[in-house]
């Protein structure tokens, strides 16, 4: 069972989190001084300290929640087997991935704003990087005999990905998870796999 102590500290992570990303909304990260995300989170400073080392601690914090959406759910089973990727449990873990997204909305506005979707989209390819390390050191992918550098496929899947999730978060569209993870899936899936020589079974 949780001690109560624990259910504290979580409690006022979660306020200093939700303050700051309130003040976002009006303000810049450089204009929110630490005495505001307090004030805004009912603590005072010393709380705040207790919590995180600065404001770029904080907002790094945010990265790692954003991250921790796609571990929490890629954790649970394996997409692959060996060369061969199952279509229908990548389906299933897009969309639990973007439920997760959609009830932390505020987060990745935050993180995928600006010059923040950059290092968002290098934190998620660090993570598939070396969450499918294995994977990637099997592929070989050339044109006009020419070997297409894995690094340059990474970087690639990471752009369509992090491109798409920020039109979803930032528009006024009504599409579910459900259908976004079909259209990623679709988009994805018609041919930009197969060149990889990933087989795909559906």
């Amino acid at each position: 069972m949780m001690k109560k102590n624990d259910l504290r500290v979580k409690r006022t992570n979660k306020m200093i989190i939700e303050a700051f990303l309130r003040l976002l909304e009006t303000k810049s990260m450089e204009q929110i001084t630490i005495q505001e995300i307090a004030d805004e989170a009912m603590i005072n400073r010393a709380t705040f300290y207790a919590h995180f080392k600065d404001k770029q601690d904080l907002y790094e914090h945010l990265f790692h929640i954003a991250i921790q959406t796609f571990t929490s759910i890629l954790d649970l089973e394996p997409l692959m087997e060996g060369n061969k990727l199952k279509l229908k449990r990548v389906n299933r873990a897009l969309t639990q991935i973007y439920q997760l997204i959609a009830e932390n909305k505020a987060i990745f506005i935050t993180t995928l704003d600006g010059t923040s979707i950059e290092f968002f989209r290098k934190k998620l390819k660090i993570f598939l990087s070396d969450k499918y390390a294995t994977i990637f050191d099997h592929l070989r992918i050339t044109e006009n005999e020419l070997e297409v550098p894995i690094d340059f496929i990474t970087e690639y899947m990471t752009a369509i990905f992090t491109g798409t999730l920020h039109w979803w978060v930032t528009s006024d569209t009504d599409m579910t998870p459900k259908q976004l993870a079909a259209l990623v899936i679709k988009l994805v899936g018609n041919g930009h796999l197969t060149v990889l020589g990933i087989e795909i079974e559906k």
